[in-house]
């Protein structure tokens, strides 16, 4: 894990064998993926125990923008690899997931179903990073509710970000209802929250985001 600067920023590149547990994590600050994908550009990379056929195709690569939507604006997230991928970019062939991301500085917010978010920036303005109406662990907003509507960690709301960045992108001040009349009902039966994580847009914030720095060694 590399810690948040806002001077410096560096990407990490982790490296997941087909079939596995991808997990993304930052210190401080939250997950910003710059790419995601799925197939084999290395004929050593999760190799072990694998027959030669399997390793000779190294001209395979899909995006996986799955990755980006379930990761962006979390401190940590876990990603099981198999069926991540929208198809199979090379039939026969032992695939891995490749994916760079970067910590970046951002506030967070988490309102429990029913509630408001409040948004704030002393300095700047608001611009939305990312932003998600539904559910992705078990402990967040379960305090005195059953343990069923709280299993599903998989919940992911489609449209989740368009209206909290049309609500607050340019302002000072925002204030977003968590509700199933503003966003779509991802999950019918699961207890949800609406997170956000947002910048305080200066000029030096943006030229962090802009920013991308050398790949870190890959980790398998």
């Amino acid at each position: 894990m590399k810690p948040c600067s806002w001077n410096l920023i560096f990407s990490e590149t982790v490296i997941t064998c087909d079939g596995f547990v991808q997990h993304l994590s930052c210190d401080s600050g939250v997950i910003h993926v710059q790419s995601a994908t799925c197939g084999r550009t290395s004929s050593q990379i999760c190799s072990v125990g694998r027959p030669q056929s399997e390793m000779a195709n190294v001209q395979c690569s899909i995006d996986i923008p799955a990755v980006s939507k379930r990761c962006n604006g979390q401190r940590e997230c876990e990603l099981n690899t198999q069926g991540l991928a929208p198809q199979d970019p090379c039939y026969g062939t032992y695939k891995y997931y490749t994916t760079i991301y970067i910590c970046i500085p951002a506030e967070t917010s988490v309102t429990c179903h029913g509630g408001y978010s409040y948004l704030k920036c002393e300095n700047g303005k608001i611009q939305i990073n990312a932003a998600n109406y539904g559910r992705t662990d078990k402990i967040t907003c379960s305090e005195g509710r059953p343990s069923e509507p709280l299993q599903n960690t998989n919940c992911y709301s489609p449209n989740a970000l368009a209206p909290v960045s049309k609500s607050c992108n340019g302002l000072e001040s925002c204030e977003v209802f968590a509700t199933h009349t503003v966003f779509t009902d991802p999950c019918v039966g699961i207890y949800k929250y609406l997170a956000i994580s947002y910048f305080c847009v200066q000029p030096a914030v943006r030229d962090l985001l802009k920013l991308t720095a050398t790949p870190q060694t890959p980790r398998q």
